[in-house]
């Protein structure tokens, strides 16, 4: 396999899973945009077919408009959701405040790496494109061109798939993520808000998604 820190170059993102509501996501392969629905029916999540090692994923975002307070909507990396000792690189929206975004990252299911950053804007006021470039040194989260935040591997620090050690750097296979939904009883509600549902359906529009090309991809496990 080539060096995959060498591999730069994306490509449109062409089939995804939906893990949960199907009818509250649709996906255009023709226009490249998806949509996420929160309503009485509970939220949604997309997926990637396919796992990747390293590279660069993309998506322009119009997040949910109204008082979305109460709701969590997002785009990032995980190696499998809901598995106890998950890498992950994370961009999410708490929906108290659409002026803020959160990034984190998980190592072997170890978090807790939490940065709040303003956006400068009203995430629900357009399009904006948020891209996680992850390699095997170094993960940065750029948000219209401007890096916001910048990580990287200290030496002999290991990757979580190769070292046993509670501080690591996210080195698992992982797949392009995004849902939205009530996460208001994380915390007291203090994390997003109190979720009040006034101005559902609550809609979060990606377009313009993309995902690594190259040697790097990782077929899905049957």
């Amino acid at each position: 396999m080539a060096d995959p820190a060498l591999h730069h170059e994306t490509r449109p993102i062409n089939q995804i899973a939906v893990d949960y509501t199907p009818e509250a996501c649709t996906h255009c392969p023709e226009t490249n945009s998806i949509t996420l629905t929160y309503d009485h029916r509970g939220g949604a999540r997309w997926r990637s077919t396919n796992r990747f090692l390293y590279g660069t994923f993309s998506s322009r975002i119009q997040c949910p408009k109204g008082n979305t307070s109460g709701l969590n909507f997002n785009i990032y990396l995980s190696s499998l959701e809901g598995d106890k000792s998950q890498d992950e690189i994370d961009f999410e929206f708490v929906g108290k405040d659409k002026t803020v975004v959160q990034t984190n990252y998980y190592t072997a299911g170890t978090g807790n790496r939490e940065q709040i950053h303003d956006l400068g804007f009203d995430c629900s006021d357009g399009f904006h494109e948020y891209i996680i470039k992850w390699y095997p040194d170094w993960i940065e989260w750029v948000i219209d061109g401007k890096v916001v935040r910048k990580e990287e591997k200290d030496k002999g620090q290991g990757e979580s798939s190769s070292s046993s050690d509670s501080i690591c750097f996210p080195g698992k296979p992982m797949y392009l993520y995004a849902s939205v939904w009530d996460a208001s009883y994380i915390d007291e509600g203090r994390w997003t808000g109190t979720y009040h549902g006034g101005d559902a359906p609550y809609v979060c529009h990606y377009k313009d998604i993309h995902v690594p090309l190259g040697t790097e991809m990782v077929e899905e496990e049957s």
